[in-house]
């Protein structure tokens, strides 16, 4: 059974599906754990399912409001350019408003709301061959953002003070990497929906950064343990009918465990740094 589903043409798109969003969220995921926004992540992820909601009472295709409603919350939260405790607050303000906003619009909407429901919990093997398209599409997007941002981007993240003295652009930067957060938290959401999008986006990176102190190879780590979740959990979902997000996010916490009993026991080189956090 298991030999006779990998040569099924759904579940090619499915994997092909995985690699490309295991790739952006990887690299993205550094940046994030880095600046410290995985509260950011969950705010965007829920705003994006309330634009789903509108979408749906506008008639209109469900993936289209989410990318939109990311794009988004994304958008305002980077010009805001807050910290710490004030930008959780504002993001909890916004998040708290946002699914009020997503509830009403659902409860206006007269149809079936499955295909925005969908999105609460993913469909990597329901992908199809356009929507894999628009997947590497936005992922090319991403990648080339991060590319040409990443030595301000990394300076910012690692030392923000000194960047903004030394004439690093901090709002714009902000703006941008919430931007590009939002795309990839757009394309995640389709693989393993919104209550566990930070599996992709903030568990391997955060395994990534307790291995090694280096940015760039915690980038290279933080993309192979996506991939490793990501296409491992699809095929175990062809062993055993359990969720297939079930199984990816089974496997990055796996790796994350690991990672974290690695660094107290000061078998890598961020050993030090992560006793200390």
């Amino acid at each position: 059974m298991f030999s006779q589903l990998l040569a099924q043409h759904f579940v090619h798109t499915a994997l092909w599906a995985g690699a490309i969003v295991a790739v952006v969220s990887g690299v993205i995921g550094v940046f994030v754990v880095a600046r410290g926004m995985s509260f950011a992540v969950h705010a965007i992820s829920e705003l994006g399912f309330t634009g789903a909601a509108a979408a749906l009472v506008a008639g209109i295709d469900p993936v289209i409001g989410m990318l939109g409603g990311s794009l988004l919350v994304g958008t305002v939260l980077g010009l805001l350019s807050l910290r710490g405790h004030e930008r959780d607050s504002a993001i909890g303000a916004v998040l708290a408003f946002g699914l009020g906003i997503g509830v009403l619009l659902l409860s206006l909407y007269q149809g079936y709301a499955t295909e925005a429901t969908n999105l609460l919990f993913g469909s990597i093997v329901g992908v199809s061959d356009a929507q894999l398209r628009n997947l590497a599409i936005v992922s090319g997007i991403v990648l080339a953002g991060v590319a040409a941002l990443y030595r301000p981007l990394l300076f910012s993240s690692v030392d923000p003070e000194i960047a903004g003295a030394r004439g690093v652009p901090l709002r714009a930067l902000s703006v941008g990497i919430f931007v590009l957060l939002a795309l990839t938290t757009a394309e995640a959401i389709q693989v393993v929906g919104v209550l566990l999008v930070l599996t992709l986006v903030i568990t391997p990176a955060a395994a990534a950064q307790r291995l090694t102190a280096r940015p760039g190879l915690a980038l290279l780590l933080s993309v192979g343990i996506a991939l490793v979740s990501t296409e491992g959990g699809i095929l175990l979902s062809l062993e055993k009918s359990w969720p297939t997000s079930f199984f990816i996010s089974a496997i990055s916490f796996a790796v994350y465990v690991v990672a974290r009993f690695a660094a107290w026991r000061g078998l890598t080189g961020s050993g030090s740094r992560a006793s200390a956090s």
